[in-house]
């Protein structure tokens, strides 16, 4: 998108800042939930940030109104491309559609009903690829440099990661209003960017907190490539119901902030995860798509250990077809589109 090299140092806290200012009064703010139950489940205090209550079910709009509202004159007017298998082409789409921009979007043939119906409601353009077999930034390299579009990327931007970041600054704050001290938050991670952007401020605001990433069994390359030192790639010929979180590889720009400030991370089994879809629904009441409840599920599976912390978690979007969500509760099988 931009003519100049990123890279992970212009990531910053007043950068955060900044972005919280640019969306205050176009995001929601969503609030900070407690719930006795999960509490005397865990042995611990479990703050819970419930992004699917953001627009269009996810946090992504955030990050999408902070690139998109810096955009030059010129680039608004050519338009912006981004590609996702949901979550952040509707928040693109919508930001998209409130600043007057075209926006065209690249998303998976079997990416859910609900995210693509959202999109092309949004006005955006859909152009579909089969994620198995077709690399995304190829495919949207070619189309972004044909019509001379913007690209606003999922994660690996400067403007993203911020954006992202203010769903962890809003917990800070909700949290300190409270008089409580966050010991870990623990974020749902695909390509990095909310983790990222949560990581820079935190470290800020609140250099205590530990922060720990959840991530679906088979696509937990995030914490390897932290581990190892190297990007690691996940075999994208797999499939998982956490579609959000299916990201290839953690970004240029994300890894080495999650590097310096990830202490640990939690894989998930599908099994994990619809449990905690189920907890969800039946006790806080809330619908969670399957990668937003990853972080969740590191709770209730014992798996982050929270006995006597006062801990805060994403549920990062709520973005579940119908027919996957009744299979979830009711403990069927889910038709795979391969």
């Amino acid at each position: 998108m931009d003519a100049k090299v990123l890279t992970a140092d212009m990531v910053s806290a007043d950068g955060v800042r900044a972005a919280a200012d640019r969306i205050a009064g176009k995001a929601v703010r969503t609030p900070l939930l407690e719930n006795a139950i999960l509490n005397d489940r865990a042995g611990g205090r479990i703050l819970l940030k419930p992004e699917m209550l953001q627009h269009y079910g996810s946090f992504k709009f955030r990050g999408a109104y902070n690139l998109i509202s810096q955009l030059s004159p010129e680039q608004r007017k050519a338009g912006v491309l981004a590609w996702s298998s949901g979550n952040h082409a509707q928040g693109v789409a919508y930001a998209a559609k409130l600043m007057g921009v075209k926006a065209t979007i690249l998303m998976p043939e079997d990416a859910p009903a609900i995210k693509l119906r959202n999109v092309r409601a949004l006005g955006a353009e859909i152009i579909t690829y089969d994620r198995y077999t077709e690399d995304r930034e190829e495919v949207g390299g070619k189309i972004m440099a044909e019509r001379g579009l913007a690209l606003a990327p999922p994660f690996d931007h400067p403007h993203t990661i911020e954006g992202q970041g203010t769903a962890a600054l809003e917990v800070y704050e909700d949290a300190k209003a409270r008089g409580l001290t966050l010991e870990a938050f623990i974020t749902c991670c695909g390509g990095g960017g909310l983790t990222a952007g949560s990581a820079v401020i935190l470290e800020d605001v609140s250099p205590g907190t530990k922060v720990w990433i959840a991530e679906p069994e088979g696509f937990d390359e995030t914490w390897a490539s932290i581990r190892d030192g190297a990007r690691c790639r996940a075999d994208v010929s797999q499939h998982t119901i956490c579609d959000a979180l299916a990201s290839p590889t953690p970004g240029k720009l994300t890894l080495p902030i999650m590097e310096r400030l990830v202490c640990g991370g939690v894989a998930l089994t599908e099994d994990e995860v619809r449990d905690a879809m189920v907890f969800a629904h039946q006790t806080l009441k809330l619908t969670v798509e399957p990668g937003g409840a990853v972080a969740l599920a590191a709770i209730l599976s014992g798996k982050f250990e929270a006995k006597g912390k006062i801990v805060a978690l994403t549920l990062s979007g709520g973005n579940v077809d119908a027919g996957l969500f009744a299979a979830v509760l009711e403990n069927r099988p889910i038709p795979t589109a391969r």
